[in-house]
Protein backbone atom coordinates (compact mmCIF):
# COMPACT_ATOMS: atom_id res chain seq x y z
CA UNK A 1 0.00 0.00 0.00
CA UNK A 2 3.01 2.30 0.44
CA UNK A 3 4.23 1.99 -3.18
CA UNK A 4 1.42 3.25 -4.78
CA UNK A 5 1.22 6.70 -2.07
CA UNK A 6 4.63 7.23 -2.73
CA UNK A 7 4.56 7.68 -6.31
CA UNK A 8 1.43 9.79 -5.94
CA UNK A 9 2.83 12.01 -3.51
CA UNK A 10 5.83 12.57 -5.66
CA UNK A 11 3.57 13.15 -8.94
CA UNK A 12 2.20 15.92 -6.65
CA UNK A 13 5.21 16.96 -5.50
CA UNK A 14 6.71 17.28 -9.15
CA UNK A 15 3.66 19.02 -10.33
CA UNK A 16 3.67 21.69 -7.56
CA UNK A 17 7.31 22.35 -8.69
CA UNK A 18 7.08 23.07 -12.02
CA UNK A 19 7.88 26.72 -12.56
CA UNK A 20 5.01 29.16 -12.33
CA UNK A 21 4.96 30.13 -16.14
CA UNK A 22 4.98 26.93 -17.36
CA UNK A 23 1.35 27.34 -18.14
CA UNK A 24 -0.85 24.47 -18.86
CA UNK A 25 -1.39 24.30 -22.86
CA UNK A 26 -4.57 22.29 -22.67
CA UNK A 27 -6.15 24.77 -20.24
CA UNK A 28 -5.10 27.70 -22.15
CA UNK A 29 -6.94 26.44 -25.47
CA UNK A 30 -10.05 25.53 -22.99
CA UNK A 31 -9.82 28.84 -22.04
CA UNK A 32 -9.57 30.67 -25.35
CA UNK A 33 -12.52 28.12 -26.77
CA UNK A 34 -9.77 27.40 -29.38
CA UNK A 35 -8.92 23.93 -30.92
CA UNK A 36 -5.71 22.86 -32.84
CA UNK A 37 -5.17 20.12 -35.30
CA UNK A 38 -3.14 16.67 -34.27
CA UNK A 39 -1.32 17.88 -37.75
CA UNK A 40 -1.59 21.18 -40.27
CA UNK A 41 -3.84 21.09 -43.19
CA UNK A 42 -3.18 22.31 -46.64
CA UNK A 43 -5.32 24.55 -48.20
CA UNK A 44 -6.32 24.39 -51.64
CA UNK A 45 -4.99 26.95 -54.36
CA UNK A 46 -8.08 29.22 -55.22
CA UNK A 47 -8.86 32.14 -57.15
CA UNK A 48 -11.14 34.72 -55.19
CA UNK A 49 -11.98 38.29 -55.53
CA UNK A 50 -11.32 40.61 -52.61
CA UNK A 51 -13.06 43.31 -51.26
CA UNK A 52 -10.90 46.05 -53.57
CA UNK A 53 -12.11 43.90 -56.95
CA UNK A 54 -8.72 42.92 -57.07
CA UNK A 55 -7.47 38.88 -57.31
CA UNK A 56 -7.22 36.95 -54.33
CA UNK A 57 -5.16 33.35 -54.43
CA UNK A 58 -5.53 31.57 -51.21
CA UNK A 59 -1.34 31.27 -51.65
CA UNK A 60 -1.63 35.15 -50.36
CA UNK A 61 -2.63 33.58 -47.25
CA UNK A 62 0.75 33.12 -46.51
CA UNK A 63 3.12 35.45 -44.28
CA UNK A 64 1.27 36.06 -41.34
CA UNK A 65 -1.36 34.31 -39.86
CA UNK A 66 -5.04 34.77 -40.69
CA UNK A 67 -8.30 34.61 -39.15
CA UNK A 68 -11.13 33.54 -41.28
CA UNK A 69 -15.05 33.09 -41.23
CA UNK A 70 -17.77 32.45 -43.33
CA UNK A 71 -21.17 34.84 -43.55
CA UNK A 72 -22.75 37.46 -45.11
CA UNK A 73 -23.25 41.36 -44.79
CA UNK A 74 -26.74 40.69 -44.54
CA UNK A 75 -26.32 38.52 -41.98
CA UNK A 76 -28.80 39.87 -38.61
CA UNK A 77 -26.98 38.51 -35.79
CA UNK A 78 -23.52 35.80 -35.90
CA UNK A 79 -21.29 38.16 -37.86
CA UNK A 80 -22.14 41.82 -37.02
CA UNK A 81 -21.36 40.36 -33.33
CA UNK A 82 -18.68 37.94 -34.22
CA UNK A 83 -17.01 41.61 -35.82
CA UNK A 84 -17.34 43.66 -33.31
CA UNK A 85 -16.07 41.05 -30.81
CA UNK A 86 -13.03 40.27 -33.12
CA UNK A 87 -12.57 44.24 -33.27
CA UNK A 88 -12.65 44.40 -29.56
CA UNK A 89 -10.16 41.18 -29.63
CA UNK A 90 -7.21 42.37 -31.47
CA UNK A 91 -7.34 45.93 -30.01
CA UNK A 92 -6.34 44.47 -26.79
CA UNK A 93 -3.21 42.65 -28.40
CA UNK A 94 0.10 44.21 -28.43
CA UNK A 95 0.94 46.13 -31.42
CA UNK A 96 3.79 43.34 -32.63
CA UNK A 97 1.09 40.52 -32.01
CA UNK A 98 -2.06 42.77 -33.84
CA UNK A 99 0.31 43.33 -36.82
CA UNK A 100 0.61 39.95 -37.52
CA UNK A 101 -3.42 38.80 -37.49
CA UNK A 102 -5.66 39.61 -40.40
CA UNK A 103 -9.54 38.60 -40.20
CA UNK A 104 -11.00 37.84 -43.47
CA UNK A 105 -14.37 37.37 -43.53
CA UNK A 106 -15.33 34.76 -46.46
CA UNK A 107 -19.13 35.70 -47.94
CA UNK A 108 -21.54 32.75 -48.13
CA UNK A 109 -23.97 34.83 -50.20
CA UNK A 110 -21.63 36.01 -53.58
CA UNK A 111 -24.85 36.47 -55.56
CA UNK A 112 -25.68 39.79 -53.01
CA UNK A 113 -21.94 40.34 -51.75
CA UNK A 114 -20.34 42.17 -54.42
CA UNK A 115 -16.42 43.64 -53.89
CA UNK A 116 -17.92 46.69 -53.28
CA UNK A 117 -20.76 45.83 -50.66
CA UNK A 118 -18.38 43.85 -48.38
CA UNK A 119 -16.02 46.98 -48.82
CA UNK A 120 -18.82 49.32 -47.30
CA UNK A 121 -20.07 46.71 -44.67
CA UNK A 122 -16.55 46.07 -43.69
CA UNK A 123 -15.60 50.00 -43.29
CA UNK A 124 -18.31 50.21 -40.80
CA UNK A 125 -15.70 48.00 -37.95
CA UNK A 126 -12.71 50.58 -39.17
CA UNK A 127 -10.19 47.82 -38.16
CA UNK A 128 -8.83 46.72 -41.36
CA UNK A 129 -10.68 43.54 -42.42
CA UNK A 130 -10.50 41.70 -45.94
CA UNK A 131 -13.69 40.46 -47.69
CA UNK A 132 -13.37 37.82 -49.72
CA UNK A 133 -15.91 36.61 -52.50
CA UNK A 134 -15.52 34.61 -55.53
CA UNK A 135 -17.70 31.70 -57.55
CA UNK A 136 -19.89 29.60 -55.29
CA UNK A 137 -17.76 26.35 -56.40
CA UNK A 138 -14.66 27.88 -55.00
CA UNK A 139 -16.24 29.26 -51.79
CA UNK A 140 -17.62 25.82 -51.27
CA UNK A 141 -14.29 23.95 -51.62
CA UNK A 142 -12.54 26.93 -49.02
CA UNK A 143 -15.51 25.85 -46.72
CA UNK A 144 -14.71 22.56 -46.93
CA UNK A 145 -11.36 22.73 -46.58
CA UNK A 146 -11.03 25.10 -43.98
CA UNK A 147 -13.96 22.65 -41.86
CA UNK A 148 -16.60 25.86 -42.06
CA UNK A 149 -19.50 24.74 -43.29
CA UNK A 150 -22.83 26.80 -44.99
CA UNK A 151 -25.54 25.66 -46.82
CA UNK A 152 -26.05 27.68 -49.86
CA UNK A 153 -28.99 29.63 -50.36
CA UNK A 154 -32.00 28.76 -52.84
CA UNK A 155 -33.16 32.13 -53.76
CA UNK A 156 -30.43 34.38 -55.24
CA UNK A 157 -33.28 37.53 -55.14
CA UNK A 158 -34.74 39.15 -52.20
CA UNK A 159 -34.97 38.87 -48.38
CA UNK A 160 -33.04 35.41 -47.55
CA UNK A 161 -30.61 34.21 -45.31
CA UNK A 162 -28.00 31.69 -45.34
CA UNK A 163 -27.12 29.35 -42.45
CA UNK A 164 -23.30 29.07 -41.84
CA UNK A 165 -20.93 28.35 -39.00
CA UNK A 166 -19.93 30.37 -36.54
CA UNK A 167 -17.04 29.41 -35.96
CA UNK A 168 -13.14 30.59 -36.94
CA UNK A 169 -10.59 28.56 -39.01
CA UNK A 170 -6.55 29.90 -37.73
CA UNK A 171 -4.53 29.71 -40.92
CA UNK A 172 -0.73 30.06 -40.29
CA UNK A 173 2.06 31.95 -42.23
CA UNK A 174 3.00 28.55 -43.96
CA UNK A 175 -0.54 28.73 -45.88
CA UNK A 176 -2.24 26.12 -43.80
CA UNK A 177 -4.86 25.30 -41.25
CA UNK A 178 -3.84 24.78 -37.88
CA UNK A 179 -7.11 24.60 -36.05
CA UNK A 180 -10.57 26.86 -34.81
CA UNK A 181 -11.86 29.22 -32.97
CA UNK A 182 -14.97 28.24 -31.42
CA UNK A 183 -18.04 29.59 -30.90
CA UNK A 184 -18.61 31.50 -28.69
CA UNK A 185 -15.63 33.47 -28.64
CA UNK A 186 -14.58 33.80 -25.57
CA UNK A 187 -12.48 37.11 -25.66
CA UNK A 188 -10.52 37.06 -22.26
CA UNK A 189 -9.08 33.48 -23.09
CA UNK A 190 -8.38 34.62 -26.75
CA UNK A 191 -6.27 37.37 -25.54
CA UNK A 192 -3.95 34.93 -23.32
CA UNK A 193 -3.78 31.94 -26.09
CA UNK A 194 -3.42 34.06 -29.62
CA UNK A 195 -0.11 35.38 -28.35
CA UNK A 196 1.08 32.19 -26.98
CA UNK A 197 0.19 30.65 -30.39
CA UNK A 198 1.39 33.79 -32.78
CA UNK A 199 4.48 34.20 -31.06
CA UNK A 200 5.89 30.63 -31.25
CA UNK A 201 5.51 30.87 -34.81
CA UNK A 202 8.64 33.25 -34.98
Amino acid sequence: MLKPLLQYVLIGTLTFAAPSFALDKEALLDEANLLLLPRERSLPNLELIDQNGQPFDTQALRGRWHILFFGFTACPDICPTTLSDMRRLLSQLSPDVRERLQLILITADPARDTPERLKTYLSYYRSGFMGLTGEMEQLQRLSKALGLPFVPARQTEGDYSVAHSGNLALVAPDGTLRGHIRAPLKLEGLIEALPTIVEGSR
